[in-house]
């Protein structure tokens, strides 16, 4: 792998890690529209230095996320410790820490079993354009079901405006939003272990659905998938700091750095975007770039 790989790979790990347009995709399809044979190559074998290069874009997306969500994480860190201590739930900060730690769960034990498997099966060109697609359309469909549930709770918004649409009154805050209906958004990721399937993409789409609002959906997807990134990049460490990490780590120092920034930037864009637009501007590129992919790898 050189270094410019490392680098575009990084910046690749960074924007669509967030944006819902899957980082795996990405990283499946990229390099095989830039005929970077060795890179894949080594995507769906069992073992490679590719996935040593996985691990540190993965920590280094995951310390992005935990830096600009520092004081959040803070707050939900001292929620959790005085709610073990106390044994009650009252407060927003212990509700939510708890939420995100049930609707961890299920893609937590699904990812043990079974990423290693699906990735090595799906992670081709082929699969990855049409998953690619196929996540266009779940946005798509669940940005159609909250426009039917906001033409039915508030008949007076211009419906067919997205800002409006975005705006709309939702039935839930994240502070509110029932433990059951939080592990329902939380085991949406368990889609994104598919290569094309967007983890941000299928939980914010999940969040709508259960009656968030884009902001708050986009909001619980990225608390939601810090600690899963993170939690895969540790869990895979061995392979960076065993043979697989031979001859790549100062590769893999740059594109960690590179992802990084890259994913700190997006949050900052996404967070502002979010507030006040939609999810059709991503599942229309899924569509036409998943599209272009399949006609090409088919």
């Amino acid at each position: 792998m050189s270094y410019f790989q490392a680098i575009v790979m990084g910046i690749l790990q960074g924007v669509t890690e967030l944006f819902p347009v899957s980082s795996l995709g990405h990283g499946v399809l990229v390099p095989a529209l830039f005929g970077w044979h060795n890179l894949v190559g080594s995507e769906n074998q069992s073992e490679s230095f590719f996935l040593a290069f996985l691990v540190g874009l993965h920590v280094g997306t995951a310390v992005a996320l935990i830096v600009y969500y520092r004081k959040t994480w803070l707050e939900l860190g001292g929620g959790l410790f005085t709610s073990i201590k106390r044994r009650e739930v009252t407060s927003s900060n212990q509700r939510l820490a708890w939420l995100l730690i049930c609707a961890t769960i299920p893609v937590g034990i699904v990812g043990l079993a079974f990423e290693h498997k699906l990735r090595v099966l799906f992670a081709s060109p082929k699969y990855a354009a049409i998953f690619l697609t196929l996540n266009g359309f779940v946005m798509l469909a669940g940005e159609l079901l909250r426009r039917r549930s906001v033409a039915r709770h508030s008949p007076h918004l211009a419906i067919g405006d997205a800002e409006a649409e975005a705006q709309a009154e939702p039935r839930y805050r994240l502070e509110t939003l029932p433990l059951g209906q939080g592990v329902m958004v939380g085991a949406a990721q368990i889609f994104a272990l598919l290569a094309g399937i967007s983890r941000s993409g299928i939980t914010m789409v999940a969040g709508l659905i259960r009656g968030l609002d884009h902001e708050d959906a986009a909001r619980f997807s990225f608390l939601l998938a810090t600690p899963v990134i993170l939690a895969a990049g540790i869990y895979k460490l061995p392979d960076m700091l065993g043979s697989n990490g031979n001859g790549v780590r100062g590769q893999i120092l740059v594109g960690s750095i590179c992802a990084g920034l890259a994913a700190y930037a997006s949050i900052r864009f996404l967070v502002r975007y979010f507030a006040t637009k939609t999810l059709w501007p991503f599942a229309i590129y899924c569509l036409v770039a998943g599209g272009l992919c399949i006609i090409k790898f088919a």
